[in-house]
């Protein structure tokens, strides 16, 4: 009887139609709002909005302040090149990982992946915090690798400290650090599933190490490295909490931007502008990838 329960049409339509439900109470909701935020106008109010009495009469106002202030096209640039390097260097540092972690035997593969997953069982927040001790002027890593740097350099340019806080390079160094699982994950997930008679057909063939890589191994991976990359890039680029404390104020990234506009200065119109605009540079190229690439390989089976 259980088992007629749970095959039977009603109970698949109520397990399909709980996510869905999901992301409507808490997803298109929420952005609904957001997005009808952006049309209105600030307001010393509480909360600080108003709207207008025609809807046919839009504020637009919002979103020709993107691109008329330099702050927020900043912002985007800052957060996207950031966002961009943290994904290469997931990817470079990654891929080798996950590749290795598939050639090991079992017993090692669980605990690699265990040390993998390992950072998450700590808080995040107390991540961040222990890589601010590390960059910061007065800390055993800044000394050691001042020392290193200081053999180097002349004696007259020796350096005291290596300023590595309130930067670029520590929000990306730690954005790496905190992202770096997500990227590891999908391509070990992809590169284990890999027909390893492909590599044995190649190598008796002739085929050296680094061209059984090239021509099989990484062709073969890219849905992988697409959805790490994806994983990684996307909260990277609103990320709030790693550049709020190890970032620099005067060159902040997006995510800043929108906290500062709904908290600091209380504009929730236009924080609600430069979120739906984050949204859609995000989304959109996305959506044309899968609608290409879906494109290609209907006609790839059409031809079959």
């Amino acid at each position: 009887m259980v088992g007629r329960w749970f095959d039977s049409k009603g109970w698949r339509d109520i397990v399909i139609s709980v996510p869905f439900l999901w992301l409507l109470v808490f997803f298109l909701v929420p952005f609904v709002i957001v997005v009808a935020m952006s049309f209105a106008r600030r307001a010393e109010l509480s909360p600080p909005i108003a709207f207008l009495d025609h809807w046919t009469y839009l504020q637009t106002g919002n979103f020709a302040r993107l691109l008329d202030d330099s702050l927020y096209l900043r912002a985007f640039l800052t957060s996207l090149w950031n966002a961009g390097l943290a994904t290469l260097f997931c990817l470079l540092i990654g891929y080798p990982m996950a590749l290795g972690i598939t050639r090991v035997t079992r017993s090692w593969r669980n605990l690699l992946l265990m040390l993998v997953i390992l950072p998450f069982w700590t808080s995040f927040l107390l991540r961040v915090y222990a890589w601010m001790g590390l960059l910061g002027a007065n800390s055993w890593f800044n000394k050691a690798l001042t020392g290193l740097v200081n053999t180097i350099l002349p004696a007259d340019r020796a350096m005291s400290s290596i300023p590595m806080m309130n930067s670029n390079f520590a929000v990306v160094l730690v954005m790496v650090y905190s992202y770096l699982p997500f990227m590891i994950l999908p391509l070990y997930a992809n590169l284990e599933k890999l027909d390893q008679t492909l590599n044995e057909a190649a190598t008796d063939l002739g085929s050296r190490p680094w061209q059984v890589f090239k021509d099989i191994t990484l062709p073969l991976s890219i849905p992988g490295i697409i959805a790490g990359g994806l994983l990684v890039f996307i909260p990277a680029s609103g990320e709030l909490v790693i550049p709020s404390l190890v970032g620099n104020a005067s060159d902040p990234m997006i995510g800043r931007v929108i906290s500062d506009e709904f908290s600091s200065a209380r504009d929730w119109p236009m924080a609600s502008a430069v979120a739906v605009a984050l949204l859609l540079a995000l989304v959109l190229p996305i959506m044309a990838y899968t609608h290409f690439e879906k494109r290609a390989q209907e006609r790839v089976e059409g031809r079959a």
